[in-house]
């Protein structure tokens, strides 16, 4: 099997951007996922991130995690779990409104340091769905658009951690899914593995490197460009060893954006119109009960939902 993408986007400045770019076509029709070093984060800045979030799931989170463990008797189960996640999680907003001052046991510095991390990474996605763009034939800015709705798109963090797991073979750190939305930045822990993605009907490792930037695409990219990208399960295996960070960031369209394959990409395929037309808000009220489920039935209820209903999405804008 090919080695798992990686990216030098410093590249993309020089005389090897054609090849560059071909790799990010190669990695988004082939993997669904690939990792971007020299992507202009600074490293500092990431080991600042990395040493806050580390630092608060220690002081504020570690021993609620214990606590429900404990009642919940997981150290001890013999059989397999499959509605739980070995994880420790809070989530940050950030658009269309940030709630980060109200996020509770924030410590003043790791509030400021996480915005501006934030806002580094929404300048990075909207760069990346540029390069897409360019990539697909599509106009410059034609994403962006695409997940605009009335009020921009949305923009939230998952801040995870993957403690030490007694029992990995009965209780996934995150089970196999596919992501709704958008794009995902996600920045994970370089010593502690544990992500992997489905290809060819194999699991496969997604390498921890230091200071990268892991990118996935979601449901969302895949109906755009109708189908020449995929969204790809992944899943997150729990380790007996070391507690895994994961700082997931996920920009997607607004809640009343309206999805739809890419005019010109449809012209172009010989299979035409291989999605719906619906309303990105929708697609998460469906996805709330089937996350971890596979994605096609969830395009198929949504094709039966919007003819049983004579829906027009497009009224909702």
């Amino acid at each position: 099997m090919a080695s798992f993408p990686v990216i030098n986007m410093e590249k993309l400045n020089g005389e090897e951007r054609a090849a560059t770019m071909e790799m990010i076509k190669d990695a988004c029709e082939n993997w669904g996922f690939f990792e971007l070093v020299k992507h202009g984060i600074s490293p500092e800045f990431m080991d600042t991130v990395e040493r806050l979030t580390k630092e608060h799931y220690r002081k504020c989170m570690e021993q609620r995690f214990k606590e429900m463990v404990a009642n919940k008797g997981l150290e001890a189960v013999q059989s397999e779990i499959n509605d739980l996640d070995w994880e420790s999680t809070f989530f940050l907003r950030h658009l269309p409104i940030s709630n980060i001052a109200e996020v509770p046991d924030l410590e003043e510095q790791y509030r400021n340091v996480m915005k501006e991390f934030a806002a580094q990474l929404e300048k990075l996605a909207e760069y990346l769905l540029d390069l897409l763009c360019e990539n697909l034939g599509l106009d410059k800015g034609y994403l962006k658009k695409a997940f605009y709705g009335s009020k921009g798109p949305t923009f939230g963090t998952k801040v995870s951690n993957y403690p030490p797991c007694p029992n990995p073979e009965l209780i996934k750190g995150l089970r196999a899914h596919t992501d709704a939305g958008g794009i995902i930045l996600l920045f994970q822990d370089d010593k502690v593995s544990g992500l992997q993605l489905l290809k060819d009907g194999e699991w496969v490792d997604v390498p921890p490197m230091r200071h990268s930037v892991v990118i996935n695409l979601g449901d969302q990219l895949e109906v755009i460009t109708n189908g020449k990208y995929k969204s790809v399960m992944h899943r997150v295996i729990a380790q007996t060893d070391g507690n895994r960070m994961s700082i997931a960031s996920f920009y997607n369209p607004g809640s009343d954006a309206v999805i739809h394959p890419a005019p010109e990409l449809v012209e172009r395929e010989e299979n035409k119109d291989l999605y719906p037309k619906f309303v990105f808000e929708d697609y998460m009220k469906l996805y709330a009960g089937l996350k971890f489920q596979a994605k096609e039935p969830r395009f198929e209820a949504l094709k039966a939902m919007l003819k049983t209903t004579n829906l027009d999405p497009t009224a909702a804008v």
